[in-house]
């Protein structure tokens, strides 16, 4: 990483803060803005016009910089466009950037930069005009958000896309830039023939998730509960609905749980099991969920005590149901010795146990 960057993204976190700050106080002063979901006016100054993952870079915004220093990294620069209440931009920020390949894919192959399409702040562009977001947004003809802007190590634009992508097509397109695939074939001749099968659109339900409205205060003595996050087009959420969930021996476990599940980025309402009236998206920030499908496990006196939060095979799913059901977790603080003990109790037993099965 280049000097100059390190000293952007350095004041980039330092200018967060103040925002941050300043909203605090407008909210302290009751100029809270009331609008549909979770967003706010796409008026209203702001660096971006919805949340972003972390991981985003802040920068001075000068993108003949931003591109020489994505190269020295071995990176190449991702623009996004983005407004407030814009379902597309959300469905990119909670559907594909809750996808752990493709949060790892793009983490490791772009500088990403979040601009707002109404936003005012200073941006130089290729051509070393300055101007403020919005106007490059006119310049550039940005007509959909999200738009994403996906350029090579001579500042040319190698992928633009206009409008949202699911994330099976979202993937192959970062596969196509980070590949220089530019060089060989067109975006469109890469993506039919590269694209996966598309998950879901749909989440899928089980006959064992409580329905609403979604107490999840626990009783003394009473289940431990199993609150799963997970989003639409996730293909991993679509395979553990489709095996692990199916397993007996895991639905035989699910039979010691209360199960809830909630779509990340839905703002279904719940009491959570500190007794707070909340919403599924403000609660799933607070927990820290940031993949799906995620799973989290609180006893019966409202503590965490696990979390699924990776890509597991059915024998790990069930093994986690096990770990939390009888409570071995107490006395075991290491998940990895406790499944490989079972592993070994249940080969004694004759068992044939297949830890990717």
């Amino acid at each position: 990483m280049t000097a100059s960057r390190r000293l952007r993204e350095t004041l980039g976190v330092a200018i967060a803060i103040l925002i941050g700050a300043a909203r605090i106080r407008l909210a302290a002063a009751g100029f809270a803005l009331a609008v549909a979901g979770s967003a706010v006016s796409a008026q209203e100054v702001a660096p971006h016009a919805i949340d972003i993952p972390p991981w985003f870079t802040e920068t001075f915004l000068d993108f003949r910089e931003d591109i020489r220093d994505a190269a020295a990294d071995g990176r190449r620069l991702m623009v996004y466009f983005g407004q407030d209440g814009c379902p597309y931009c959300k469905a990119l920020m909670v559907t594909n950037f809750s996808q752990r390949s493709i949060v790892e894919k793009t983490r490791r192959n772009f500088v990403a930069i979040a601009l707002n399409l109404w936003g005012d702040r200073e941006t130089k562009w290729l051509d070393g005009r300055t101007r403020s977001e919005k106007a490059l947004a006119r310049f550039l003809e940005v007509q959909f958000t999200p738009t994403l802007l996906f350029f090579d190590e001579r500042g040319t634009v190698v992928a633009r896309l206009n409008g949202y992508y699911p994330p099976h097509r979202f993937e192959a397109v970062l596969d196509y830039v980070s590949g220089k695939a530019e060089r060989k074939e067109t975006l469109a001749a890469y993506l039919a023939r590269q694209a996966k099968d598309p998950a879901s659109p749909r989440l899928a339900d089980e006959p064992f998730f409580l329905p609403p409205p979604h107490d999840l205060r626990r009783a003394p003595g009473g289940k431990p509960l199993a609150v799963v996050f997970e989003t639409i087009h996730c293909g991993p959420c679509d395979e553990l609905h489709r095996d692990g969930f199916q397993r007996p021996g895991v639905r035989a476990l699910f039979d010691r749980f209360d199960v809830v599940r909630f779509a990340l980025g839905a703002r279904t309402a719940l009491t959570a099991p500190d007794g707070r009236a909340t919403n599924a998206q403000e609660w799933a920030t607070e927990l820290g969920v940031a993949f799906a499908p995620t799973i989290v496990f609180f006893a019966p006196d409202g503590r965490e005590v696990f979390r699924i939060d990776a890509y597991l095979r059915p024998f790990h799913v069930e093994s986690s149901l096990d770990y939390v059901a009888s409570g071995a977790y107490r006395d075991e603080p290491s998940f990895q010795r406790y499944i490989q003990g079972r592993a070994d109790r249940l080969r004694a037993s004759g068992t044939t146990v297949d830890l990717w099965k």
